[in-house]
């Protein structure tokens, strides 16, 4: 958290990325993806190369507002065998920080642990997730949502279907 930034806005954003969290646990996907704007990116560079950039690298996801709406709805269907039935996931959000950028738009960081349940087995996804976040009247939205994996590998995890 930086000087400009006010408890109260810092709070404001730490429960925007709670409900997130708990939509993703609950399966609730089109309403994760109505938390984005219209004009969001959504970015999951490779395990390999974290810094990666989807403009010249190869990533896990980079999906738009049309890709992210489609992927939910796959995810939701029977076509998704990664996620028939669905994985449990337990979220928790850590070290929130929150920088005002200007033009109702906020940088944000955040730490990420992602349990994954399914089939007999336990994973831990661990990260972080840079966001832009935009005040759209009154409300926060996605802008830009990028999770980078601490991880050098996802061979003993499966899959991302869960959507770290």
């Amino acid at each position: 958290m930086t000087a400009d930034c006010s408890a109260t806005l810092r709070e404001r954003v730490e429960n925007f990325l709670y409900c997130e969290a708990a939509l993703l646990d609950e399966w609730r996907l089109d309403d994760w993806v109505d938390l984005f704007t219209e004009d969001a990116r959504y970015v999951v560079p490779t395990t390999d190369l974290p810094q990666g950039d989807p403009k010249h690298d190869m990533v896990f996801i980079n999906d738009d507002i049309t890709r992210l709406r489609a992927r939910a709805e796959r995810l939701k269907s029977r076509h998704a065998h990664r996620e028939n039935p669905r994985s449990r996931t337990r979220r928790f959000i850590s070290n929130v920080r929150v920088r005002e950028t200007g033009n109702r738009e906020l940088s944000v960081t955040s730490n990420v642990l992602v349990y994954r349940f399914r089939a007999g087995d336990g994973a831990p996804y661990v990260g972080h997730i840079d966001y832009t976040l935009r005040q759209c009247g009154g409300a926060l939205k996605i802008a830009y949502r990028r999770a980078v994996l601490d991880m050098e590998s996802l061979s003993s995890h499966g899959a991302l279907s869960v959507i770290f």
